[in-house]
This record gives structure tokens, sequence and C-alpha cells, in this order.
């Protein structure tokens, strides 16, 4: 979608500490992070990262300032999406691709996980689909230009860890044995089709 980040400035909303920042600037982006915990913001900071405190709501930044922002698992905390997202068009240069990271609750594992779906949290303000995703991004103004589910990488010991929902004992047994055999810590690519990323991007016109 950006031929190439030499140049570019990226924004990462809900930065925590820059881990995303850090890997762009390593890539050539002119990488931000915007981040409300101060703590967070100083720990990135103290990496010689570009950090700023605050939300959206109060870092009142430059209009049309920045080629990609991103927004990885946050968009489901907010109190208000829509004007998040109105905010993000704002700064976005025209072109400019607007990529977020969310869950997806119509989702088939979590339709068969139901009150078990794990990221049924009390944190989540909002869940949405790809759909529904979509009409809040374009409705802000941006044009949607697909999106796709998303693996994830999780520790072997962690997954057999979730069998303790279905049956304890059978949970306690399989992550003794990964432990033992110095296999918990093996990370095991997973895609249960219940998170996605989304992309758009601001009108030229």
């Amino acid at each position: 979608m950006i031929s190439s980040p030499n140049g570019h400035r990226l924004l990462d909303i809900g930065a925590h500490v820059g881990v995303f920042v850090d890997v762009a600037r390593e890539r050539g982006w002119d990488a931000w992070g915007l981040e409300p915990s101060r703590w967070a913001v100083e720990q990135g900071r103290g990496r010689n990262l570009n950090m700023i405190q605050g939300t959206l709501r109060d870092a009142e930044l430059d209009a049309a300032s920045f080629d990609l922002v991103t927004m990885w698992d946050v968009i489901e905390h907010l109190l208000d999406p829509l004007a998040d997202v109105r905010e993000i068009a704002r700064i976005l240069r025209p072109g400019g691709v607007f990529c977020v990271h969310s869950i997806n609750i119509a989702s088939p594992f979590a339709r068969l996980m139901s009150k078990r779906w794990p990221w049924l949290v009390e944190m989540h303000n909002y869940y949405f689909t790809p759909q529904t995703l979509t009409a809040t991004v374009e409705k802000a103004g941006l044009h949607v230009e697909c999106w796709q589910n998303q693996g994830r990488y999780l520790h072997l010991g962690y997954l057999l860890s979730r069998l303790s929902g279905w049956y304890k004992p059978l949970g306690v047994l399989a992550e003794r044995a990964a432990k033992l055999l110095h296999m918990d810590r093996w990370l095991v690519p997973v895609n249960f089709g219940d998170l996605f990323t989304l992309y758009a991007r601001r009108p030229t016109d």
C-alpha cells in the first residue's frame, strides 16, 4: 500500500512501550507512538523512541501529518471509536493508510466458544465484525480497501493451559509434560479466524 517506508511518517496509536514503533523505525519509518500511560511513554523514550503521551483527543496532532496510522488491539477499548477514526482521517495525508487490527465477534470460533470466548472481557467496550468495522471506518471518511483474518503465535504452554477450561485434569497433565520436555516455550502458529486486520485509505480527492 505504501511502496517504501523511507521518508514516510508513521503513528502507532496505543503504542505502550513502543515495541512496534521500534520495529518500524528499524525498517526506515519516521515512527511515532501515541500512548496515554506516562510510565509506558517514559520506557519508550528511554530507548530513544519518538513517543507522545496522551490520546487522540488531547494530543492535537497536525492535520495531514502522517502517511500511515496503525492501531493494534486498541479500537475495541475506545469509548467513541467513530470519533477517533474521524480524527485519524484528519491526521492522515491524502492517500495515507489506516491499518487497524481487532477481534471478530461473528467468527465461527467466537460463536462456538460462546461465553468461553477469551476476548469477552470487561475492558472491551465495543465488539466488531469486518462488516461493522468497515461501516465505521467508511463513515469516518476513509475508503476500506481490504481486510483479512490474522493468525498469531502462542507459546505451547499457554495453549495447553487453555485445555483446563474444558477438562482440568487433562490441561494440568499436558502443561506438566510440556514443561518437563522443555516444550512449553515453543511458539506455535494458530489462526482461529477471530482476529482480523483491516486496511483503509484516505481519498486523494
